[in-house]
């Protein structure tokens, strides 16, 4: 991409970010117009390493208090739109819209969305980088599915919940992903990691605090206005994730180099510090970044499918949280227990998951981080399966949700740290890994049948089977980017890493993180 020209329709706010665009490197590695090789702009040169140093520490306030909340709020929202309908199951929806007592069809209702899921995020993730302005992309999104969400309530067959549900899933798809690219454009690869859990934690204050919301519309609406507490259920949660779309519709800015909030030291830094990070720009010709470029680059790269091997044994081994409510029932309390006592879990993961992010950041480390979580997640897995003991299994649960997302997001932040560039790439290997991790959804939705409560034995075997082949995955990768990083010592280019001359890799510090 090119920051003098609107080749993406988003022109270069000023002629400095222009004048940035002009001396860095292009996308074959070679410095465009300018002689200062891999050098910082003027602008950053010209400052004393302290007076570096403070500024940059301002600017990553800067960009945190902009950015952090509002996207946190709004995966929050994300996550409780496509799983209200769990906590929707214990407020009668099966019996008003007559579903079988099997529950195979309320399985088909929540698995149809992750259909739709799968399909628009590769997709969405390039329009996303090519348009370049995830200000305003993400935001639309996020109106839109909270209107469909808000129209959940006015089904009455299982055939209109399938149709809400998929396009619900269609529209959420870009949400995720979308963030993930977004946030791997602002920071560099060691930050990202604490950056990733903030983005993540939506998810588990969602599901700390989704049980809460709904133990009080559904104690207390039900029949309000002729209406089911449901069918309120999903008209507020809706309501809310629009009114919130429109205030982050102004907030969030787009990318670095195309946004008009950061002062012309602040912009110069932003952009410098990412291209230092990985050795070159990270900004290169819309001409060279096709939508379909990128994914085939994603595509022929061996480290994104084991990096698929990882994200998918750790999602379906997840895939419990989807029947989070169902599974805590299996302590046999009232409804509106069962979701109060869905929020501890939750609450700890936040915790655990913020304190290994920001371990694993500090070090460096990734197998680690990624691996030991899940082990803890296998015994969980383990116990729950060898028993239906009131207190062994909420012991069990209580520690199922730190196990499965301590180290998720350090594997997320994993995938830009092992694939930085060019962008393209990474925001395709992003989508395209999250879409069909999340594939496992789909099966995953029919391993909770009432059949087979409450021991669930089958399922509890088959999440610690899969958090078994996520950390033999995650052990592959390490090797192989230790053996990389080898060569990169020797002075030997490696695709992927940057697009140098050999030795030049070595010059500019890039290495991978294991």
């Amino acid at each position: 991409m090119s920051g003098t020209e609107d080749k993406l329709g988003t022109p270069a706010p000023d002629d400095f970010s222009a004048g940035v665009a002009h001396t860095l490197h292009s996308a074959d590695g070679s410095s465009k117009g300018a002689p200062r090789g891999f050098q910082p702009p003027e602008i950053i040169r010209l400052m004393s390493p302290e007076e570096r140093d403070q500024l940059e520490k301002k600017l990553i306030r800067k960009i945190d208090i902009r950015i952090l909340p509002m996207i946190v709020v709004m995966y929050i929202l994300n996550y409780i739109d496509r799983n209200n309908i769990a906590s929707a199951r214990f407020a009668g929806l099966e019996d008003d819209l007559k579903l079988n007592s099997s529950g195979t069809q309320f399985s088909t209702a929540v698995s149809i969305l992750f259909v739709g899921y799968l399909l628009m995020q590769v997709p969405s993730n390039l329009l996303l980088n090519k348009t370049g302005k995830p200000g305003k992309y993400l935001p639309i999104c996020m109106a839109i599915w909270g209107v469909i969400s808000a129209a959940t309530a006015g089904c009455h067959s299982f055939g209109g919940l399938l149709a809400a549900r998929f396009f619900l899933g269609f529209v959420e798809a870009a949400y995720f992903p979308g963030c993930l690219y977004y946030l791997s454009c602002w920071y560099t690869r060691k930050e990202l990691g604490v950056r990733t859990t903030y983005l993540y934690a939506g998810s588990l204050i969602s599901g700390a605090f989704s049980g809460l919301i709904a133990a009080g519309i559904t104690g207390n609406m039900d029949g309000t206005r002729g209406l089911r507490a449901w069918r309120w259920l999903f008209i507020i949660e809706g309501a809310i994730t629009v009114a919130i779309a429109i205030v982050a519709f102004f907030i969030l800015p787009d990318f670095p180099r195309t946004t008009k909030w950061l002062n012309k030291e602040e912009m110069a830094l932003a952009v410098w510090r990412l291209e230092e990070d990985i050795g070159q720009d990270d900004w290169v010709n819309s001409q060279e970044q096709t939508l379909w470029h990128g994914f085939k680059l994603a595509l022929e790269d061996v480290k994104t499918w084991v990096l698929l091997v990882i994200l998918f044994g750790n999602i379906s081994a997840a895939s419990v949280t989807n029947f989070f409510p169902t599974v805590v029932a299996t302590l046999k309390y009232k409804p509106v227990v069962t979701l109060l006592l869905t929020a501890p879990p939750y609450v700890l993961g936040v915790i655990t998951t913020f304190a290994t992010a920001w371990h694993a950041d500090r070090t460096g480390e990734r197998f680690y981080h990624v691996s030991i979580p899940l082990c803890l997640a296998m015994v969980t897995f383990i116990i729950s399966a060898a028993t239906t003991n009131i207190a062994a299994r909420y012991v069990a649960i209580m520690l199922m949700i730190p196990g499965l997302y301590s180290g998720f997001t350090t594997a997320l932040a994993w995938i830009s740290n092992t694939l930085p560039r060019p962008p393209a790439k990474r925001a395709a290997a992003l989508a395209f890994i999250n879409a069909v991790a999340n594939s496992t959804s789909i099966y995953a939705s029919y391993l909770y049948p009432k059949s087979a409560a409450p021991e669930y034995t089958g399922a509890f075997i088959h999440n610690c089977v899969m958090a078994a082949v996520a950390i033999f995955a995650a052990f592959v990768l390490k090797r192989m980017l230790v053996r990389l990083n080898n060569k990169l010592d020797r002075g030997e280019p490696v695709e992927g890493a940057v697009n140098a001359a050999p030795g030049e890799a070595v010059e500019h510090g890039f290495r991978f993180l294991v």
